[in-house]
């Protein structure tokens, strides 16, 4: 079985009266390449006459978004023109590339009703032949997303990109990277092999799951050596887990705020084209 380095406990980082855990970047943890930043807000309930989310326009250049809206609603707009409201079980994927803004706020609905709210927003780090790529974004709503159960039902993922057993992913991404939600009950079971030459992203959202023998509690990550191919996963309790992995990039990364580049020379170049208006106007 493939050898657990360490287990991180994700870091507490609240944003005004949003919940936020942070297992990636931490102290201890810089990135899990090419996975390179991970937000987990919530779980909370929003009272009604909310401000909702306050992610308001902002630019990205250089890395992908991936956004897992587990509860509540995520209202999307961007410079390249588009718009969405994605609901509970729903997957926004945006390749920023070459740069665009775009906000992240609560629909008018939530805003007036309130409800529960949880939301992951992972970043993945584009290689430098794709850097400056064209902006995509792309929303799926829960019945769009691929899914995958076990014969009784006691694991059931939902399948975003690449492949997991067998089943496609809901979205064609620039790079070989998989990426899925999984659902396990009490004592269920699942058996993965994963190449050794691709690092492992495995952050237990909620539950409790013992891998290769080692517990790993909810908001935290496990480190994975690269010693064998072989996961072997037991839920201790209902558990949900955001499974990743891929071939690593191994090259220089420089972040500079919403920016990720691979040198310093390049961060400034995409402040310098962000100010010059080069990642499109912003309408509000």
């Amino acid at each position: 079985m493939r050898n657990i380095k360490k287990i991180h406990k994700a870091e507490y980082r609240p944003m005004g009266d949003l919940e936020t855990w942070s297992p990636l970047p931490t102290r201890n943890l810089q990135m899990i390449d090419p996975f390179i930043f991970l937000n987990h807000h919530g779980p909370q309930v929003y009272p009604p006459n909310n401000n909702g989310l306050p992610f308001g326009p902002h630019p990205h250049r250089g890395m992908e978004t991936v956004t897992f809206i587990l509860d509540g609603d995520i209202a999307h707009k961007d410079s390249g023109g588009h718009k969405s409201v994605i609901e509970s079980g729903g997957i926004q994927w945006m390749t920023a590339g070459s740069g665009l803004i775009h906000a992240e706020v609560s629909s008018d609905k939530f805003k007036k009703e309130g409800g529960p709210l949880e939301i992951l927003q992972l970043w993945v780090n584009l290689p430098k032949r794709l850097k400056m790529s064209a902006p995509k974004y792309k929303g799926l709503q829960d019945d769009q997303i691929s899914k995958w159960k076990n014969e009784n039902g006691s694991v059931k993922a939902s399948v975003v990109s690449g492949s997991f057993k067998g089943i496609h992913g809901a979205f064609d991404t620039p790079t070989s990277v998989n990426l899925a939600t999984i659902e396990f009950k009490k004592n269920a079971t699942l058996d993965l092999e994963i190449p050794t030459g691709e690092n492992i992203f495995f952050y237990v959202i909620k539950g409790k799951l013992e891998v290769n023998e080692i517990e790993v509690p909810e908001l935290h990550l496990a480190e994975f050596s690269k010693n064998d191919e072989k996961l072997e996963i037991k839920a201790l309790e209902d558990s949900t887990l955001l499974l990743g992995h891929a071939e690593p990039f191994n090259e220089k990364v420089v972040f500079g705020g919403p920016f990720v580049m691979n040198s310093e020379e390049e961060i400034q170049q995409a402040y310098e084209d962000y100010k010059a208006g080069k990642m499109g106007e912003w309408e509000g």
